[in-house]
């Protein structure tokens, strides 16, 4: 299902969040394309390192090497997931669903929009960036699980996000 949907389709089996990051949606989406940019941003602390090539197309795909033990919920220890980009709109949107463990896919979606606004007072480039989860194709005995990542979670990720963007400018 596309983040494009009605507001209220699927509203109990997804979380969007939105933050105001000072940037140009292009430097955000940098970041986002880039693996370890992901794991740079986590705010959930299972994301410890990527491996593979930035992104640029609907298909590419790169690993994550994931710690379950840091939400302390299911004791799955370290294990290894595909990334697997399904929406790739530079500058605009990403989104990707996960190959891990669970074979076929659970079938869940995490993604960004980012949508430029009207610049600060001083002329500085600033983006809307929309953090979703959505676990409404989710297949139906993985139902129960989510949602894994909490609100929270996607709000601290976004705060990090600002952080690493504004960093990265500095060089």
């Amino acid at each position: 299902m596309a983040e494009t949907d009605g507001p209220n389709e699927h509203a109990d089996e997804r979380i969007a969040v939105d933050r105001v990051v000072p940037a140009a949606p292009e430097e955000i989406f940098a970041v986002l394309a880039d693996p370890w940019g992901h794991v740079d941003i986590d705010a959930s602390g299972m994301l410890m390192a990527a491996t593979g090539d930035t992104v640029s197309a609907v298909g590419d795909s790169f690993v994550v090497h994931m710690d379950r033990e840091a939400l302390g919920d299911v004791p799955m220890g370290e294990y290894d997931v595909e990334v697997v980009i399904e929406v790739l709109e530079p500058g605009h949107e990403i989104a990707w669903s996960i190959v891990g463990t669970v074979k076929p896919p659970i079938g869940h979606r995490y993604g960004y929009r980012l949508t430029a606004i009207e610049p600060a007072e001083d002329g500085s480039a600033r983006t809307l960036v929309t953090s979703y989860y959505d676990w409404s194709t989710a297949l139906a005995e993985w139902k129960a699980i989510f949602p894994v990542i909490s609100e929270q979670h996607l709000k601290g990720t976004l705060g990090i996000l600002a952080r690493t963007v504004a960093r990265r400018r500095r060089g």
